[in-house]
């Protein structure tokens, strides 16, 4: 299936499982990738599947070709790396321009044609904000579960005497890694330096979706059960069980998807002292789509196709399980959502809270803010606050905010880090 821009480029969504080609993947990704640089677009076009074709016609190939010429002189191509997921195979090529480093991305399927393509922000190197404090905490290498499942994490641990207050950081959709790595800014890598400056333990790890991600895409159904519940109970309990934690003062700390999942982690923990929650959506994720699609100002085609997706996923009833996948994740993903609201589940619990959001966010929004404000808002124990300068990821920034804004560097703002190390160690 071809999804629209606005669903491709934005880390809000969940992990796309993708659907051997008959050729080199690798080979045919750098034939595309040549014919794209050299603006070749009716032979590029021959090498995509029928829904690329739709999706990507010659004209908005020439757009692309337009915003890849604002990147100034090409410096190199290194070489790709494949890695297959499902039935289809991604090949990406880094690549050096002058004023921007690019991942290219394409995905080949089994008949040897494109099934998609993208462009992602090269690797940026990363340096400690102002609020790390190296000198202040020490870093240890830990496993969240076992068995099939294992997660290789890092644990944050200030120097000093404990115990101390520690908190279990949630990934956002998609195959992230331990740092919630975003273009330009490493979120959790933030969050965790900051608050262990600040005498907090924190834990962080790789996601399931990212560490084995042929492995979850052979899977017939998942849910956000095994997408981050699961691990995110299991790295609670790990966190507990060190000895630098007081195990009373255990919180989780979910951003985006993390944060709207939170009430079901801390419902199966039974044992978390609260929760912390980063543009987490109350709305389902087919209401933010469109709505991050219309902010986008997608074309009129385009929005059209997000809106038919949208309606399918509202369709969907139990029974519909053995049908094809919406939005590349088994239908069975979005059943087990329906009906899901996490702000009423927060309320029920009655955990305290801290709401942290971002109000030039474009991909969970104000509304969701408003939401969790009507239904706990006034609950005991519940902290909630916006940021006028903050995006999506918590980092300051001026006007309207876009998906180009993540592709610079950036870290988590001061006054996150601030409000949330006085919540959990008051």
């Amino acid at each position: 299936m071809m999804l629209s821009r606005a669903i491709r480029i934005l880390p809000l969504l969940p992990l796309l499982l993708l659907a051997q080609p008959a050729q080199d993947p690798a080979a045919l990704g750098r034939k595309a990738l040549d014919l794209l640089l050299a603006g070749n677009y009716p032979e590029l076009s021959q090498m995509f599947t029928a829904d690329m074709k739709k999706g990507l016609p010659q004209e908005a190939l020439g757009k692309l070709g337009a915003q890849i010429k604002s990147w100034g002189a090409m410096d190199n191509i290194g070489a790709p790396s494949s890695r297959q997921v499902g039935p289809n195979t991604i090949v990406e090529f880094p690549a050096k321009f002058a004023a921007q480093n690019i991942v290219f991305r394409f995905i080949v399927n089994r008949d040897g044609l494109v099934a998609g393509m993208f462009f992602l922000p090269g690797e940026v190197a990363w340096q400690h904000p102002a609020y790390s404090k190296p000198d202040s905490f020490r870093e240890r290498q830990v496993t969240v579960g076992d068995g099939q499942w294992k997660l290789p994490g890092t644990l944050t641990v200030p120097v000093g005497q404990g115990p101390f207050p520690g908190i279990v950081l949630v990934h956002g959709s998609g195959p992230n890694d331990r740092d919630e790595t975003v273009g330009g800014t490493k979120v959790f890598k933030d969050l965790a330096e900051g608050l262990a400056s600040r005498g907090v333990v924190v834990l962080r790890y790789e996601k399931r979706t990212r560490q084995y991600s042929s492995a979850m895409a052979g899977l017939a159904s998942f849910t956000v059960q095994e997408e981050a519940v699961e691990d995110a109970v299991k790295a609670a309990a790990l966190l507990r069980a060190q000895p630098e934690v007081n195990p009373k003062r255990v919180f989780v700390l979910g951003h985006s998807l993390g944060g709207y999942v939170a009430p079901r982690i801390a419902e199966q923990d039974g044992k978390l002292a609260g929760l912390i929650v980063l543009a987490g959506n109350v709305r389902p994720m087919e209401d933010l789509v469109v709505e991050q699609a219309e902010y986008l100002e997608v074309s009129a085609d385009n929005l059209k196709t997000v809106k038919a997706v949208a309606a399918k996923i509202k369709s969907l009833e139990p029974g519909d399980e053995d049908s094809p996948p919406v939005m590349g994740v088994p239908v069975a993903y979005w059943l087990d959502l329906k009906g899901y609201d996490p702000a009423a589940l927060a309320k029920k619990l009655a955990l305290p809270m801290l709401i942290l959001q971002g109000e030039r966010d474009f991909q969970v929004s104000m509304k969701d803010f408003a939401l969790w404000k009507a239904a706990v808002g006034a609950s005991r124990g519940v902290t909630m606050r916006s940021y006028p300068a903050l995006n999506h990821l918590f980092v300051a920034g001026e006007g309207k905010s876009t998906e180009a804004e993540y592709r610079k560097p950036g870290h988590v703002a001061p006054e996150v880090i601030d409000d949330i190390a006085k919540f959990v160690n008051p």
